[in-house]
């Protein structure tokens, strides 16, 4: 997710806390989705400029970003964020997504992650670049995919900003 809110130019070049990351070209989807792991093992996913969803190393939601939203995950809930601006100063709003919201916005999630699962097992996507160059991340990104949407606990503990 973008420190600002202007739509990245390279992902691949720019997202350089995702040590192994790939771009691919996925049948089905307008846009490139890029899919990258941190060193702690937590994967992100990239689908365009939005959706985003980040992931915790054990695959727990931790934060996203959907239809111009910003979500954190509050453990029990999804807080969504939203900017407030006015020419003196910047509100960051926050919402608890309700439980008829937070099933909702899992639904929705899961079933992108697993057509994106399912086009990679069946060879539907297409590999544009990958970093680093040898990497083959495809199996693992099909095997966290596949956690993530059978997790009972999906969402990550409160993300607690850092001191």
């Amino acid at each position: 997710m973008a420190a600002n809110e202007s739509d990245r130019e390279d992902l691949m070049r720019e997202a350089v806390a995702l040590t192994e990351r790939a771009e691919l070209r996925v049948d089905g989807f307008a846009d490139l989705i890029t899919i990258g792991f941190r060193v702690n093992s937590g994967m992100s996913v990239f689908i365009g400029q939005d959706p985003v969803y980040q992931f915790d190393a054990v695959g727990r939601l931790r934060r996203a970003f959907v239809n111009g939203f910003l979500f954190r995950s509050q453990h029990q809930t999804l807080a969504r964020l939203e900017r407030v601006r006015t020419t003196s100063q910047t509100q960051l709003i926050r919402y608890d997504l309700n439980g008829d919201e937070l099933t909702s916005f899992r639904n929705t999630m899961c079933e992108l992650l697993s057509i994106i699962a399912d086009k990679i097992r069946d060879g539907q996507c297409q590999v544009v670049r990958v970093v680093p160059e040898a990497a083959d991340l495809q199996t693992r990104i099909v095997s966290v995919i596949d956690a993530i949407v059978q997790a009972e606990c999906w969402l990550s503990p409160d993300i607690r900003r850092r001191q």
